[in-house]
């Protein structure tokens, strides 16, 4: 039998995430360009500053409803019209409204980019706002809500925002609205939101791909150029404040056969020095299969199929704003475990932290994981949606163009006691809001009896 050669490795090359071209066009719109060679499907993302905070009193919702209805038809195209287009293009087109405002989506091969970017720019610009599309969509978003409350991931969460956070604050409230809100949204009131908050001058375009051959500075002069909007600058961004008096919530399923924890706080976001160290220890912490949350509460006693640890950045403005906010992220750690094993998995679980606290990380622990979140990010970047998405993310967060390039770098210079230290403040085990959606009867006794905080039952 004959072998091929076993294939010799090639030259490891130096990686470095994409850096964009930044630039903007005679209407205001701020466009950030990153030319990818061999990336035919091109990814668009386009950052509205229309965020929650902005929704008037008692419509919480009506940036959602705005932004699903931005592809439900224009001044030109009815709203079968419009997918039909979007269909001959290949393209997808979504949006979505989360607190620093309303995202537009968009990916399409390279050939048909024209077309694409034609009609996301009529949407943009004259979008239709049928009553009956809006009145189709308000129907959908209010029978969603009866399974996300029954969903218990989605429970605890919406359980954890509403402690956190003061009642009068946005950031309490579900991002999609209620059923009391949704319900007194129209296409006045999506319409009144959208003349407000859309306009070129505070928006942003991300464009990613492949655009050899394509002139995209006459491609946006014709397309995303033709929108026009009165001048504004950006909305203040008010100052976020949160209550993590350690306390334990139990949010009861009668006969519910799994609890599941959701466990947070808030604290530093990117625009913290912090920041890089918060995410190796999380990451040590509880954000793979091999971390400790992992290791104990899963490998050696079996008691869920996974627990993780993470930093999700609510919301950010630059430090020198005049709110002075800088923003924060959620810290929070979330799993399942079944009803009899809560008391036990908590207890294992506050003993990790008060370990980790104690002991600190292992240099072994803190090389895992700069390998994995350093070295795995030229194939967490191999698509243009990927590297779209985080130029947007750094856009809306107000971080400047080479915050992700430079973010791989200060993750491997930093120590293992720094990432301690970090870890520890992020997760103090007497600083933490314990959310349990579960059967109260069953378990709150011995939650009680673990003396991790107050704890109070609420209705599920």
């Amino acid at each position: 039998m004959q072998y091929h050669p076993q294939p010799a490795p090639g030259t490891a090359r130096p990686w470095a995430f994409p850096a964009p071209e930044r630039g903007a066009l005679p209407n205001g719109l701020t466009v950030l360009r990153c030319h990818r060679p061999g990336q035919q499907v091109v990814a668009v993302e386009i950052f509205l500053d229309a965020p929650l905070d902005a929704e008037p009193e008692g419509l919480d919702g009506v940036a959602t409803i705005m932004s699903r209805a931005l592809n439900e038809g224009t001044d030109k195209h009815s709203a079968e019209e419009f997918a039909a287009e979007l269909e001959r293009c290949g393209a997808t087109l979504d949006a979505h409204a989360d607190h620093p405002g309303v995202r537009v989506s968009l990916e399409v091969p390279a050939s048909r980019l024209a077309k694409a970017l034609a009609l996301v720019a009529e949407a943009l610009r004259a979008p239709a706002f049928a009553e009956s599309e809006i009145e189709r969509l308000v129907r959908n978003r209010l029978d969603e809500i009866p399974h996300e409350q029954a969903n218990p991931a989605r429970r605890a969460a919406k359980q954890l925002s509403k402690e956190l956070f003061p009642a009068e604050a946005r950031m309490s409230r579900p991002r999609q609205g209620t059923e009391e809100t949704v319900e007194r949204i129209d296409s006045a009131a999506v319409r009144a939101f959208f003349d407000a908050h859309v306009r070129p001058s505070t928006a942003t375009a991300v464009v990613v791909g492949d655009l050899t051959g394509i002139d995209l500075d006459a491609l946006l002069a014709d397309t995303l150029g033709d929108w026009s909007g009165d001048t504004a600058a950006l909305r203040p961004a008010p100052p976020i404040t949160a209550d993590d008096t350690g306390r334990v919530v139990i949010v009861d399923r009668p006969g519910a056969v799994q609890t599941q924890l959701l466990i947070g706080r808030i604290g530093a976001d990117r625009h913290d020095s912090v920041w890089p160290a918060q995410v190796l220890g999380t990451y040590c912490l509880g954000g793979t299969l091999t971390s400790r949350l992992d290791r104990v509460l899963r490998e050696e006693k079996g008691y869920t199929y996974g627990v993780r640890a993470f930093a999700q950045v609510l919301r950010s403005s630059a430090p020198d704003t005049a709110s002075g906010a800088t923003g924060a992220a959620m810290l929070a750690i979330s799993g399942s475990v079944d009803t009899e094993s809560t008391e036990p998995a908590l207890k294992d679980l506050w003993t990790v932290l008060r370990t980790l606290a104690a002991e600190g990380l292992t240099d072994g622990e803190r090389e895992t994981a700069v390998q994995n979140l350093v070295g795995v990010a030229p194939l967490k970047f191999e698509t243009a949606a990927s590297v779209a998405g985080t130029l947007a993310d750094q856009v809306e967060q107000h971080l400047p163009d080479d915050y992700q390039a430079q973010l791989y770098a200060r993750l491997a210079e930093t120590g293992t006691v720094e990432a301690t230290a970090a870890v520890v403040n992020a997760f103090p085990g007497d600083r933490l809001v314990t959310i349990l959606v579960g059967d109260a009867a069953r378990i709150e006794e011995p939650v009680r009896a673990l003396g991790i905080g107050e704890v109070s039952v609420v209705t599920g």
